[in-house]
C-alpha cells in the first residue's frame, strides 16, 4: 500500500468518525494549559487532572506560581512523576512568563521553548491547542501508533523524524486533530504492551497488524 493511500485511510477514519477530538487535560485558559502540560510529562491525564484543581486554587495566575517557594509547590505535585524537577519548572516558568511575556502564554514555539519545563512537544501542545496551529506534538502515543499504523518509516527514530514524517502527509487543517486521534487511539487501542487489534478500526491498513 502507497503511503498516501495509507494517510488517505487514515484521516477518512477519523474525520468521519471523531471530527472534533479534544484533549483530556482539564484548564480553563492558556496559563493553566501550560501547566497541566509541563506536569503530564511521563504521567496520566487522569493523574494531572487530579492534583491540579487545588494548584490552581492556590496558583490562580502566573504571578502567584512565579512568587511561590518550589517547596510549597512541590507539596501540591508530589503524586505526578517527577515532582521535585516539576516544581522547579513550574515555578522558573511562571518567573519568565510574567517577567517576559507580561503573563500572555505566547504563540510562537520559540518563544514557549524559552521557559523551563517546556520542550518541543509541550510547545506544539500549545501551540495546537490554544492557537490551532499546524504543529504536531510527538508523545510516545503518536510515536508508537504512527510506526504501527506504518505512517512513518522505521527510520523515523526520534520524535522529530516523526513529527516531520507525518505533517509531510496530513494537510496543515487537520494536523492539530491528527495529533490527538493518533494520541487517543494509542491511549485506548493501540496499548503499549497488548494492543486490542481485535476492537481496532484501523486493522484493514494497519501495518503492525498485516505482520502478524
Amino acid at each position: 500500500m502507497q503511503k498516501k493511500e495509507r494517510f488517505r485511510l487514515f484521516l477518512d477514519y477519523f474525520i468521519t468518525h471523531f471530527p472534533e477530538p479534544e484533549t483530556e487535560l482539564n484548564y480553563r485558559n492558556p496559563y493553566e494549559l501550560l501547566v497541566a502540560v509541563i506536569l503530564s510529562a511521563q504521567c496520566t491525564d487522569k493523574r494531572i487532572n487530579q492534583v491540579t484543581p487545588k494548584l490552581f486554587e492556590r496558583f490562580p495566575e502566573p504571578e502567584s506560581l512565579a512568587a511561590a517557594s518550589v517547596e510549597e509547590v512541590f507539596s501540591y505535585i508530589r503524586s505526578v512523576s517527577y515532582p521535585n524537577n516539576k516544581a522547579k519548572h513550574l515555578v522558573g516558568m511562571a518567573k519568565v512568563l510574567t517577567t517576559e511575556f507580561d503573563s500572555e502564554v505566547p504563540a510562537k514555539v520559540d518563544d514557549l521553548q524559552k521557559m523551563p519545563g517546556v520542550g518541543r512537544k509541550t510547545a506544539h501542545v500549545i501551540t495546537s491547542l490554544i492557537f490551532n496551529q499546524p504543529t504536531m506534538a510527538v508523545d510516545t502515543h503518536v510515536f508508537r501508533v504512527s510506526h504501527r499504523l506504518g505512517l512513518v518509516p522505521k527510520t523515523a527514530t526520534t520524535p522529530l523524524a516523526v513529527e516531520l514524517a507525518l505533517v509531510k502527509y496530513i494537510p496543515t487543517q487537520y494536523v492539530p486533530k491528527a495529533h490527538h486521534w493518533l494520541i487517543l487511539h494509542g491511549r485506548y487501542v493501540c496499548i503499549a504492551r497488548v494492543p486490542k487489534c481485535s476492537e481496532c478500526a484501523l486493522t484493514h491498513f494497519c501495518k503492525y497488524y498485516s505482520e502478524l
